[in-house]
């Protein structure tokens, strides 16, 4: 049994607006193989791992003109402009990005004052892994339901510049085994970009897109799974495909009782692999064709991907369509959202 905020519906939050901004520079597999050429040759691995096995062709990084938060504050500007709402009008803006160039203080505040939102806008940071755009969203629609705000910027920007390089020049050291090879390589599948959504209160906005309500649960037996900072991602692959999925299913068994997912328009996931979408296909039955991927071209954004790939798919979806966004992020954490367009 879990208890009774598991399950949890928004009365009056709607999705206004959700836009990306792509990285400016393509960074293919091939590349990345050439660069690990000798470490492949020593540990006698294949080349074309990255495509074969997680299905990520290229990824993106930032050049040197522009920074993942002012990606991000330009992704909200841009959202802000699209649903017609005034920055002096925002009472609450929440980053969610795991990258970050300094402790303190938070990404937020750069970002807040870049948008120009006034001073009454309540700004911070909430990092969760993969799932902290989901949970932003989460935080917002509560806080627009009680009536406190009226409008929220949820925003996420992700530079895997610095850990790619780190990753790539540890492995091509010697001494690195095949093992140490499994365990980062996760780490090359990351790319970076940004998104940013807008969200307000439905009865003022029936042009926008009413975000339901969903389910979270917490696996938290599993938190050392999967352990990251900007020198390296550390994962145990096998044991986290494992905790992840198990915790799916529970969330999706126990969903079952308050929403009818099965047969949704979209399914939004987060953009992690070609293992990792065919587990959440098989435990949770879903219509893959119902499941557009953003990982082939763009890796594994962290918690920007699922906004992204939203917001690549917004011109696709027609009124009615039934949207449920998806997630599982390290810790282990899972969370699920519908939003009806």
């Amino acid at each position: 049994m879990t208890n009774s905020n598991a399950t949890f519906r928004h009365q009056n939050s709607a999705l206004l607006a959700v836009k990306a901004r792509l990285a400016p520079l393509v960074v293919t597999s091939e590349e990345i193989d050439v660069r690990l050429a000798d470490a492949l040759t020593r540990l006698r691995l294949p080349t074309g791992l990255l495509q074969r096995v997680a299905g990520v062709i290229s990824r993106r990084n930032w050049d040197d003109t522009t920074t993942f938060d002012e990606a991000a504050a330009g992704a909200a500007s841009e959202a802000l402009k699209e649903a017609n709402v005034d920055p002096q009008d925002v009472g609450l803006l929440i980053n969610t990005s795991v990258t970050r160039k300094h402790l303190e203080p938070s990404v937020a505040v750069g970002i807040h004052h870049a948008l120009g939102l006034p001073s009454s806008a309540m700004n911070f940071d909430i990092t969760n892994a993969c799932l902290g755009f989901v949970n932003g969203m989460t935080l917002a629609s509560q806080m627009i339901d009680s009536g406190q705000i009226k409008y929220a910027v949820i925003v996420d920007g992700e530079d895997s510049n610095e850990i790619q390089a780190n990753t790539i020049a540890r492995l091509s050291q010697p001494g690195i085994s095949r093992k140490d090879f499994v365990n980062e390589f996760a780490s090359l599948t990351l790319g970076s970009g940004a998104a940013a959504a807008v969200l307000g209160p439905a009865d003022a906005h029936p042009e926008g897109h009413r975000i339901m309500g969903g389910i979270s649960r917490a696996g938290t037996e599993h938190h050392l799974l999967c352990v990251g900072d900007k020198d390296g991602m550390f994962t145990h692959t096998k044991e986290l495909l494992a905790g992840g999925m198990a915790l799916v299913v529970e969330a999706w068994k126990e969903a079952k009782g308050s929403w009818d997912w099965q047969k949704m328009d979209r399914y939004i996931l987060h953009q992690v692999s070609d293992v990792h979408t065919d587990s959440i296909v098989k435990a949770a039955k879903l219509d893959r064709k119902r499941i557009p991927l953003t990982y082939p071209s763009l890796g594994n954004v962290g918690p920007a991907s699922l906004p992204m790939t939203l917001a690549l798919e917004a011109s696709k979806l027609v009124k009615g369509n039934r949207v449920l966004c998806m997630g599982v992020g390290s810790g282990i954490n899972t969370a699920m959202t519908e939003i009806v367009w």
